[in-house]
């Protein structure tokens, strides 16, 4: 019992140095609340895992309306065969988006009198941490369209297609019953003149009534390329207004970034005012649109990039290498270092080879004219959208350090409220106001510090 009595204070003292020695340890925290896709009315998600020329494409529909009018027409690099597109459960997506999204973080201040008193500190908290067939090739001369392959998977018909023009490619697709909208004729050309092939795919409404599923699961599809590109103009042909998208790229390697776009760091590691809390949603939407703006609409932002194996502070637990797999890590095995998750609270362990980068792209026509182009890169930094809440401490102070504490709260809180504006462009009386920080309390709290110079408080 003796033994454990010694061992408690050790372990806070070492919990202690790894939380509050910011120079050493740039994250850390108590996880409070994440910014994940469900703040947006409508935001695709694709994941992209690539190793080499080979590349695993899962996308998440994010289709609205009928089954029976959803299609997909997707430019791709080669003809794909059946073994080669696959459906997956949205819950894998799900996880990716909740192991990487944006997260609120809180602190709470020691007390100002207790000096070097380590043990006294709160320990951190645990962090969280299909009928088989040959595809039939047929030919439509005068249209100049090829049917390379067709299949059935799960609930979708697919169709590879390749074409000698786009409006003979637009005409094939309205004759077969895709809905096609508008403007898709000048869209198509670019990827026919590049010798790109189409994926399609509609819904089978036989399998799907069968399937028991409420919503469409996601495509997947792999193939080998040295085109390590996600085509966007296509999803323009409808928008009306800016569309979001989430990219979650899986490498062994590092970060990856886009080429043909700048690529920014979402900005991170600011303190601000506590009443965020209730408000996170609305404090990173609007943060994230004031970014946007700040950069002329015409950049990809990092949201968060780090090893698989480990995460600090969590907002999900990491993905088990099941889990990978399913996402489409094909270069896991048995015996990788992956399969073994370190402690989350731990840094990234050297030795997992898996790294995921969150881009997150807001785009319109105008500003995004070309798809997307990416590079992996063998930058390992830890990167995540991190907003901290930072609470005074609460108890009494009779020390003259205390005193100097209590000082120097008004001017903390003060820039916390300046950093929000900024950060979001909301109104700074607006932000006071929710923060009790009116003149009235800034005055007061500016006699109650006279007060104390007196040695009468």
């Amino acid at each position: 019992m003796k033994f454990f009595r010694l061992l408690t204070p050790l372990l806070l003292v070492i919990v202690a140095v790894l939380c509050f020695a910011p120079a050493a340890w740039a994250f850390c925290g108590f996880y409070v609340a994440k910014a994940d896709t469900k703040l947006y009315n409508k935001a695709s998600q694709v994941v992209i895992a690539r190793d080499g020329d080979r590349t695993v494409l899962t996308m998440a529909n994010d289709f609205q309306g009928e089954v029976k009018d959803f299609a997909i027409v997707i430019p791709v690099p080669t003809v794909l065969q059946k073994e080669q597109v696959h459906v997956t459960e949205p819950k894998i997506i799900e996880r990716l988006d909740a192991f990487s999204a944006p997260r609120l973080v809180e602190y709470f201040d020691s007390d100002p009198c207790a000096v070097n008193d380590w043990v006294d500190r709160p320990a951190a908290a645990p962090r969280r941490g299909a009928v088989n067939e040959e595809a039939e090739k047929t030919s439509d001369r005068s249209l100049g369209v090829t049917v390379e392959a067709r299949f059935n998977v799960g609930e979708y018909d697919i169709v590879i297609l390749s074409a000698k023009e786009s409006g003979g490619l637009e005409t094939w697709l309205k004759r077969n019953g895709y809905k096609i909208p508008r403007g898709a004729k000048q869209l198509l050309q670019p990827y026919i003149r590049s010798s790109m092939k189409f994926f399609v795919a509609k819904v089978n409404l036989d399998k799907f009534e069968k399937s028991g599923y409420q919503f469409l699961r996601p495509l997947q599809i792999s193939y080998q390329s040295p085109k390590f590109m996600l085509p966007i103009r296509l999803g323009m042909i409808n928008a009306t207004t800016e569309q979001d998208l989430i990219v979650y790229i899986l490498s062994p390697q590092g970060q990856a970034e886009i080429i043909n776009y700048r690529t920014v760091k979402i900005p991170s590691d600011a303190n601000i005012p506590l009443f965020v809390k209730d408000e996170f949603g609305e404090f990173y939407k609007s943060m994230f649109q004031t970014a946007y703006t700040k950069e002329d609409r015409k950049v990809g932002f990092l949201e968060y990039a780090w090893d698989m194996g480990s995460c600090d502070p969590c907002s999900a637990d990491p993905l088990t290498p099941e889990e990978l797999k399913q996402a489409g890590v094909f270069w896991l095995d048995d015996n990788s270092p992956s399969n073994v998750v370190s402690p989350s609270f731990r840094r990234p362990s050297p030795t997992s080879n898996v790294f995921i980068s969150r881009l997150h792209v807001r785009y319109t026509r105008d500003k995004f004219p070309e798809d997307l182009m990416f590079q992996q890169t063998a930058n390992s930094e830890s990167f995540q959208g991190r907003y901290v809440l930072q609470h005074p401490f609460q108890g009494e102070l009779k020390c003259e350090a205390g005193r100097e504490y209590k000082r120097s709260l008004p001017k903390r809180f003060e820039q916390e409220a300046q950093t929000l504006a900024k950060l979001t462009n909301w109104n700074i009386q607006d932000i006071r106001n929710k923060m009790k920080l009116s003149v009235g309390n800034l005055r007061y709290s500016l006699w109650e510090n006279f007060l104390s110079w007196l040695g009468l408080n």
